[in-house]
């Protein structure tokens, strides 16, 4: 990515998971200091809560810092940026280290090991600051780097899924809706609506979240289209088994391709056609959007059109929720299966 599209060099440390990798680096030194066999003082349960605290404030404290600063140091070039950020960390940390063994040297209260100078505890604190800032600044960097990529490839997808409604499924549906004009125009006027709404749907599908109600809805309207092309050819059978969630949020356009394929490479290659299953039901804390329809037998797995469907549906909702969701498809006995778990208890995370 370029231009204005580039991640910020220094990650927002006032969002709390940025925070909580910050204060996981500061815990996860003092473990590291404890296990070391440095042959020094030892390291007993006050000592290591002693530790732990001074590690964990001074964590949060530059966390702080960086926050409040994070608009002034984006302004900079990030190279220089990045050498004052852990300039600044490495000051306070030396800074917060004194007070420390100030205060601890004044009270007597040993918290800091015998023989420890200030100069020594000073700079010592302030290497391993300026160490862990830019290693946490890093990660995070890179982690946000890595989303930006993922994000990019879901809109790709979108974007790609979008180019699928097939030349040939707009004439097919268009000649099917002039032969109805004159027979049935009331049931042609609501083929049109139908396939309005199903270009409206795909021309918009990388710009808003859908729900469970409109993937649902936008099949319903693609399927009606299709009987009406099918005729007998085509059943549909929905299995709904509420309650149901409704307004669970939802990329857009995940159902509808999954029901098209099902149709277009398998119920109207096959002479006699067939019934499609539509399942919806909560299982525990997913929801399941079952496919079921005959079809022939793959030469080599379903075909491309199907494979590129299902990648995108897949990517995009591992996207959306995370490992949570997953989908699984196959073919066995004559019949096509595809299944969407999608989990009910969380939010759309690419929101």
């Amino acid at each position: 990515m370029a231009g204005s599209e580039r991640e910020p060099w220094l990650p927002d440390l006032c969002r709390l998971p940025r925070l909580v990798v910050m204060l996981s680096m500061a815990e996860l030194i003092v473990v590291v200091l404890a296990l070391a066999p440095d042959g020094g003082a030892p390291w007993d349960w006050q000592r290591f809560v002693s530790g732990s605290t001074f590690a964990l404030w001074l964590a949060l404290t530059v966390s702080v810092l960086l926050c409040v600063s994070r608009e002034r140091l984006l302004r900079l070039p990030a190279s220089l940026g990045g050498v004052i950020a852990t300039a600044a960390a490495a000051l306070l940390g030396a800074l917060f280290a004194a007070i420390t063994h100030s205060i601890d040297h004044a009270v007597g209260a040993s918290l800091v090991p015998p023989g420890v100078t200030l100069a020594r505890f000073s700079l010592g604190t302030a290497a391993v600051t300026m160490l862990a800032v830019g290693v946490v600044l890093r990660y995070l960097y890179v982690n946000d780097g890595w989303k930006a990529q993922v994000r990019a490839s879901a809109r790709a997808e979108v974007d790609a899924l979008q180019a699928r409604i097939k030349p040939h499924f707009l004439f097919n549906s268009m000649n099917t809706i002039a032969g109805l004009v004159r027979s049935d125009p009331v049931v042609a006027e609501r083929a049109v609506l139908d396939l309005s709404d199903l270009f409206r749907a795909a021309l918009g599908a990388g710009e808003s979240d859908s729900s469970l109600a409109e993937e649902v809805e936008l099949a319903e309207r693609y399927l009606a289209i299709e009987q009406l092309r099918l005729g007998e050819r085509l059943t549909v059978e929905w299995r709904k088994h509420e309650p149901l969630p409704w307004t669970l949020p939802m990329p857009r356009l995940v159902l509808q391709p999954l029901v098209e394929n099902a149709v277009l490479h398998g119920i109207s290659r096959l002479s006699g056609g067939g019934t499609l299953e539509i399942e919806l039901v909560v299982s525990g804390p997913s929801l399941l959007l079952r496919v079921r329809n005959p079809a022939p037998p793959p030469p080599e797995g379903p075909g491309q059109g199907t494979r590129h469907a299902q990648r995108s549906i897949g990517q995009r909702l591992r996207y959306a929720y995370g490992p949570q969701a997953r989908m699984t498809a196959g073919w066995g006995q004559d019949y096509y299966l595809c299944e969407l778990h999608v989990p009910t208890g969380v939010e759309a995370l690419y929101r």
